[in-house]
């Protein structure tokens, strides 16, 4: 399995905890792109506090973070990926989402002659990640979807249905089962009150508007400001723009504003129990945030077009407008309205499910071979 981000990390913790649980199994991870980047919060280090066997880091990433160097990054991969697979005696490459590095995966997976399963499979979203996802089901062999508009788009595709399989999203399994920190430790870490509400804030570049995401940035922030509710600023990943986001929320940081680099999954996971909101443009939101009720702005274009639950509340990027989203958020009638709320993405029983699959796949031509139905 490939991992660049803390994102689909937390897609395969469930998955590996599953796995190591049978003796008919077993795993490697190569972990690459933001991982060993001190920049993005050395998220190597939760792999490895994990006490999950690493096989290989790879370096990847060029300085600069525009498109030239997001697309280079992605070949350098590329290059290495094919040896690391006939070190590992890989059977079977997992990849997980939307990210260039899962797509990588899948090209060579398939150019080696091993099986792709993709996690997450047939999801619409925005920006260049939607593209992503889309391809990867082209050279993926098992498809697992997390639910039923999802599954039901990649047999529109022209695949097999006997390779696409309706499991749920992985991710919130430990969010169902209560994997998270402790509310009296959150509020003592992050000098957090009881009495007063906090804002979780991620917010990503759209790589398609990197030459406007400065000002959306600003525009953004100065709403945060306008708000003046104390906030959580989690630090957005390395797409091309990632830099400008970073140096424009410093810019406008304010004393009721903290940043991060990165948070551990389970302090990420108490932080959403406990927020008033969660503001920005990140797929918690849209994927994790119904799990505890809470109130989602989601801003832009990135998740554009993606199945939603009854906690979204949909912005532009205009500061008047993410304002009011927020508002909104905040006031009891939307709360209030959020009771019961069921997430569209899974009930918590993903991981056993996708690893079932993946224990009794049979691999033969029949799987390797694929044919379009249409």
């Amino acid at each position: 399995m490939i991992t660049g981000s803390r994102a689909e990390y937390s897609y395969y913790q469930p998955i590996i905890r599953e796995i190591t649980k049978r003796s008919d199994l077993d795993y490697g991870i190569i972990a690459t792109c933001m991982h060993p980047l001190e920049t993005f919060g050395s998220t190597i280090e939760e792999v490895r506090k994990d006490g999950f066997k690493i096989h290989a880091v790879v370096r990847n990433n060029f300085d600069g973070y525009n498109h030239i160097t997001m697309a280079k990054s992605l070949a350098v991969l590329m290059m290495q990926l094919p040896e690391l697979f006939e070190q590992m005696g890989a059977d079977m490459v997992l990849v997980a989402g939307d990210r260039g590095e899962q797509f990588a995966g899948a090209v060579v997976g398939v150019h080696m002659y091993l099986p792709v399963a993709h996690i997450q499979a047939g999801e619409l979203s925005g920006n260049i990640d939607g593209t992503v996802r889309h391809a990867i089901t082209r050279f993926a062999h098992i498809h697992f979807t997390s639910n039923q508009d999802a599954f039901d788009r990649i047999i529109k595709f022209g695949e097999q249905p006997e390779r696409v399989h309706l499991v749920g999203a992985p991710q919130v399994d430990d969010l169902v089962h209560g994997k998270h920190t402790s509310p009296e430790t959150l509020y003592k870490k992050f000098d957090l009150k009881k009495s007063e509400p906090f804002l979780l804030f991620v917010f990503h570049p759209v790589t398609e508007e990197m030459n406007r995401i400065e000002q959306y940035t600003k525009q953004v922030m100065e709403a945060l400001q306008q708000v003046g509710v104390r906030a959580i600023i989690i630090a957005n990943n390395s797409d091309a723009g990632s830099n400008l986001i970073r140096k424009t929320v410093q810019q406008h940081i304010k004393p009721f504003m903290s940043i991060f680099d990165n948070l551990p999954r389970e302090d990420y996971a108490g932080l959403m129990a406990l927020a008033g909101a969660l503001v920005g443009n990140s797929s918690g939101g849209i994927l994790e945030a119904p799990t505890f009720e809470l109130p989602a702005v989601n801003i832009g274009n990135r998740e554009k077009g993606r199945l939603q639950g009854k906690n979204v509340i949909n912005t532009g990027y205009g500061t008047a407008e993410v304002v009011a989203g927020i508002k909104k958020a905040l006031s009891p009638e939307f709360k209030k309205g959020l009771k019961g709320c069921v997430n569209p993405y899974g009930d918590g029983k993903a991981a056993p499910r996708i690893v079932d699959v993946l224990a009794s796949v049979k691999i033969d031509d029949a799987l390797l071979i694929k044919q379009i139905t249409y």
